[in-house]
């Protein structure tokens, strides 16, 4: 398992095989997209709780070929999907599992939890998160529902750029030993409420291009923002640790 340094966030090159020893681990698990990653301004409080997370995965593959194609650097890409179809296997081996969903909507929200029913979890509750102002979260509500709850696993559902922020929020202001997983709208190609997307798809590299077709007003706009990432990584100093 090798770490990537790029602007201070310590990226995690690895495999599934080298994931099933830190699946079980407490902290922050988050999935940094393109778009997020290429207008993060350095020194916010997104850019921070990448830097202080725990796990931080490839989500993008663009950033992926890019650090290939311009810095030499090769490395796996590990999508927030590639992670939740190898975690929704791992769960369903387990009898004792208590899951918050935190969903951005009643609609996703009942998909997310007729999923888990059917992988057969039985303990898992959802919280509908309001809209986060993200230089100033603060949600009491919430953290009374993880201190009652004390779930195993935290599954953050909302959009990136937020998430990550709101799971740091989380890690800091609850003693409770939690996985927090911040894979915003992945759960969503599970459920069918996103575009229809499989193993084949994300590893030849193509889920964007899926998405784009599936909601191109929402995408278009989005992706196009991500081109700033290729002067972002040239111009950036990446590290590679052994």
């Amino acid at each position: 398992m090798r770490k990537i340094i790029f602007s201070k966030i310590k990226f995690l090159d690895l495999s599934e095989i080298e994931l099933k020893k830190i699946i079980n681990n407490n902290g922050l698990f988050v999935f940094p997209a393109a778009p997020p990653l290429a207008t993060m301004k350095l020194g916010s409080l997104y850019h921070k709780a990448l830097i202080k997370s725990d796990f931080v995965f490839f989500d993008s593959g663009f950033f992926v070929l890019l650090l290939n194609f311009l810095k030499g650097i090769k490395v796996e890409k590990f999508s927030g999907f590639r992670f939740l179809n190898f975690f929704f296997r791992y769960i369903k081996t387990k009898k004792k599992i208590k899951i918050l969903l935190i969903d951005p909507s009643k609609k996703v929200s009942q998909a997310n939890k007729r999923y888990l029913k059917n992988l057969g979890i039985k303990k898992f509750f959802s919280y509908i998160a309001p809209l986060y102002d993200v230089d100033k979260i603060k949600d009491n509500f919430l953290l009374k529902i993880i201190n009652e709850k004390k779930p195993d696993y935290i599954l953050i559902n909302i959009g990136g750029g937020t998430q990550e922020v709101l799971g740091m929020y989380i890690k800091n202001k609850t003693k409770n030993k939690i996985s927090i997983i911040c894979t915003g709208a992945a759960i969503s190609f599970f459920t069918k409420e996103q575009a229809p997307i499989n193993q084949l798809i994300d590893k030849l590299y193509l889920g964007w291009l899926f998405r784009l077709f599936y909601n191109p007003k929402i995408f278009f706009k989005r992706y196009l923002s991500a081109m700033r990432l290729i002067l972002f990584v040239k111009k950036s100093n990446v590290k590679v640790i052994k």
